[in-house]
C-alpha cells in the first residue's frame, strides 16, 4: 500500500523533502498548504521558483546573487571600494549586511578548501579574488571565513596568495566561537567581530 493516497501528492512531498532541513512530515504539511491555496497563488509560487533558477545572475565581480550582471553592492557608489570582505557563501553576505557594521565590498568563494571532501583551491573562487586586487586598487582584504579547520586552511592559502601585494590582510575577531558558521552567529557578535578585526599573521 502506498504511503499517500495520490502519486502526485507523493511526488510533491518527495520534492520538498529533498530540500535541506525539510523532513517528510514538514514536506507534507507544506504541500497540503499549497493544495488549499488559490490556483493563482500556487502559479505565482511556481513561477517565482522557475524564474529564480532561470534568471538569477551571479555578480561578475564578487559572485553574490544578483538580478543583473553586477550586484547592487558592487555597483553602489556609497560602498568603501578599497576593502573586500572574503566570505564562504551568500548567506554570510546577508549576515554581515544585517550587522550594519561593514560598508565595503565582498568576495564570495562558494566554499572552503576541504581535501577530505575533494575541494581544492581551483574548486572555489580564489583566482578571481587575486585578479581583483590590482585593478580595483584594493587596500585591505578581510578574511571572514568559518572558524573551522577548513576555514583556517583557506585563510592561510589566501594569505599566501596575497602576500605579493602591498595590502593589509585582516581576519574577523574570534568573538565568533570556534567551529561556528557565520550565518548562525548573532548580529551583535558578528558586527563586533568585523569592527574588531585583527591582522592576519598566517
Amino acid at each position: 500500500m502506498n504511503e499517500y493516497p495520490s502519486v502526485l501528492l507523493e511526488n510533491a512531498v518527495s520534492q520538498f523533502a529533498s530540500l535541506p532541513g525539510i523532513g517528510r512530515k514538514t514536506a507534507l504539511r507544506l504541500v497540503l498548504n499549497l493544495l488549499r491555496r488559490d490556483s493563482n497563488e500556487v502559479n505565482h509560487f511556481a513561477s517565482a521558483l522557475t524564474r529564480l533558477k532561470t534568471e538569477v545572475h551571479y555578480c561578475k565581480y564578487c559572485h553574490n546573487i544578483s538580478d543583473t550582471e553586477v550586484c547592487s553592492i558592487c555597483s553602489s557608489s556609497k560602498r568603501q571600494r578599497q576593502t573586500i570582505c572574503v566570505v564562504e557563501n551568500i548567506q554570510d553576505v546577508l549576515s554581515i549586511e544585517k550587522t550594519g557594521q561593514y560598508n565595503g565590498l565582498y568576495h564570495v568563494l562558494g566554499g572552503v578548501i576541504s581535501p577530505v571532501d575533494g575541494i581544492g583551491p581551483k574548486d572555489i573562487e580564489l583566482d578571481s579574488l587575486v585578479e581583483r586586487i590590482e585593478p580595483e586598487n584594493i587596500e585591505e582584504v578581510i578574511l571572514a571565513l568559518p572558524t573551522t579547520l577548513e576555514g583556517d586552511t583557506t585563510n592561510y592559502y589566501i594569505f599566501k596568495r596575497l602576500q605579493q601585494f602591498n595590502i593589509r590582510i585582516t581576519q574577523i575577531a574570534r568573538g565568533v566561537a570556534i567551529g561556528n558558521e557565520l550565518e548562525f552567529t548573532d548580529e551583535i557578535t558578528l558586527g563586533r567581530s568585523i569592527v574588531n578585526r585583527t591582522e592576519f599573521k598566517g
